[in-house]
């Protein structure tokens, strides 16, 4: 892992907020990629010396992983990556089933043809990644989030963008693993086409149900 210095970052200085920031990123990107496992103590000596930083922008950086929800700061222990309980996935997916399925209700009476397009656009690209053989998890993933994103910006409330976000983030400890039970690509396909489906007919009650069972679903899997 390359030191964060100067060479590796863009050109002018950098505040130490925007070095904490970019800290919390790297840290992040490497939880999700499961490099840092659930439950495994973060060793800030190692990693600030991986990064060539102090321990000040890295204590930075995990107190917002621990904001996310990411990290658990256990007293006179340290850091350790949060383990997803059983609870902890239902109210997650419970949120998540709430404030998309409401947000997907503004898209279907709301959104611009164009709008719709994009969305129809981000479904194709599902519906590729998981013909692929073997599918293509990782990009399937990647386009999931997307396609969810682009609908929640179309909806246009920061409020709900930014709860969903955080709790996203949560999810993404269980999701990828989820992805990989047998069958669970394709069912997933299903349930985005169904929501896709009732968007294009504008049917608010119908988009609102796709994207609940789509959630209901998902909890199941990655239960």
């Amino acid at each position: 892992m390359p030191a964060l210095t100067s060479e590796t970052r863009p050109s002018g200085s950098l505040s130490p907020r925007a070095l904490y920031e970019e800290v919390a990123e790297l840290l992040r990107q490497r939880i999700f990629k499961r490099e840092l496992e659930p439950g495994s103590w973060i060793d800030e000596l190692r990693i600030a010396e991986e990064y060539g930083i102090s321990r000040t922008p890295l204590r930075e950086a995990l107190k917002v992983l621990a904001a996310e929800g990411l990290v658990t700061m256990k007293v006179r222990r340290g850091a350790y990556v949060t383990e997803v309980s059983t609870q902890d996935l239902s109210d997650v997916y419970h949120l998540l089933s709430l404030l998309e399925s409401d947000a997907a209700g503004v898209v279907a009476q709301r959104a611009t043809e164009a709008e719709l397009a994009d969305l129809q656009g981000l479904h194709a690209e599902l519906e590729t990644a998981a013909q692929a053989t073997p599918p293509e998890t990782l990009h399937f993933f990647a386009i999931n989030e997307q396609f969810h994103m682009r609908m929640l910006a179309i909806a246009n409330n920061r409020w709900c963008d930014q709860m969903v976000a955080d709790l996203r983030k949560v999810m993404k400890l269980n999701r990828q693993n989820s992805l990989l039970k047998t069958g669970r690509i394709a069912e997933s396909v299903a349930e985005h086409r169904a929501i896709m489906d009732a968007l294009l007919k504008r049917n608010v009650k119908a988009t609102t149900k796709a994207m609940r069972q789509h959630f209901n679903n998902g909890l199941n899997a990655a239960r």
